[in-house]
């Protein structure tokens, strides 16, 4: 790594798309986790509890476990998911539950650097997209990248990338599924690079969008792990919105 890039690495804010007033950069991100249960019986239980729970989050239950869930939870702060999340779990009927450690899964909202919007990318969008009703099924899995991705030129990976960025914008403009991308380098235990949940009103078009995934030429050469995948529908949603943040200001 050279001076430059080491430079830009220790600048911890995230960069957006250079503008007449320069680069836009700021210091906010949304971290979401992800936690899978077994031995869900009463699934009204833990739904009662988290209406009255005051979290921020959803609840899934597994599509191919009938007694499976997953619960997503989502702050700025990652202290929260000890402090109020962790808490509630213990205190609430999910204390009975079977912790399901492979689909655990934790990771940040990251700028790409093309942004002119960092707060609607990074807090805005995955906020409203968790929020929102009507996307009531969701995928939600890891990802590991090979190491001679980052060996590729800058270049060559933007060109890789531009590819999952013109499938998902395309399948988004539609209605047909908006996805939630986060960054997860060290935040879990199997060292995953990346967690994606892809929402929508249906579940065919899920499966589709993960299916022209597999073509590009990230997924066919430079995966080196991909999953486990949750895949479940919503029983319960949150409606409170996250606090305004005291710091992070766009230069």
């Amino acid at each position: 790594m050279d001076d430059e890039a080491l430079a830009a690495a220790v600048d911890l804010r995230e960069k957006g798309r250079t503008t007449v007033n320069g680069v836009k950069a700021i210091d906010r991100r949304l971290f979401v986790q992800f936690l899978g249960f077994g031995g869900c019986e009463q699934v009204d239980a833990l739904t009662a509890e988290l209406e009255d729970s005051g979290l921020r989050g959803v609840l899934y239950e597994d599509l191919n476990d009938p007694f499976g869930i997953g619960l997503v939870t989502y702050s700025e702060d990652a202290g929260y998911f000890l402090d109020d999340v962790r808490r509630h779990i213990h205190a609430s009927s999910f204390s009975r539950l079977d912790l399901k450690p492979e689909y655990s899964m934790l990771g940040r909202t990251y700028a790409r650097g093309y942004e002119s919007d960092l707060e609607e990318a990074l807090i805005d969008r995955p906020t409203r997209n968790l929020q929102d009703r009507s996307l009531s099924w969701a995928v939600w899995y890891p990802l590991r990248r090979k190491g001679e991705f980052e060996e590729l030129s800058g270049d060559d990976q933007r060109a890789i990338l531009s590819e999952h960025g013109r499938i998902g914008h395309a399948f988004g403009k539609t209605g047909a599924g908006h996805d939630v991308r986060l960054a997860c380098h060290g935040l879990n235990k199997d060292d995953n690079d990346f967690v994606i949940g892809v929402l929508g009103a249906e579940l065919h078009p899920l499966s589709v969008i993960v299916q022209t995934m597999r073509k590009t030429r990230q997924t066919a050469h430079y995966l080196e792990r991909l999953g486990p995948f949750f895949t479940g529908r919503a029983v319960w949603r949150s409606a409170h919105q996250l606090p305004a943040s005291k710091s992070g200001k766009t230069e």
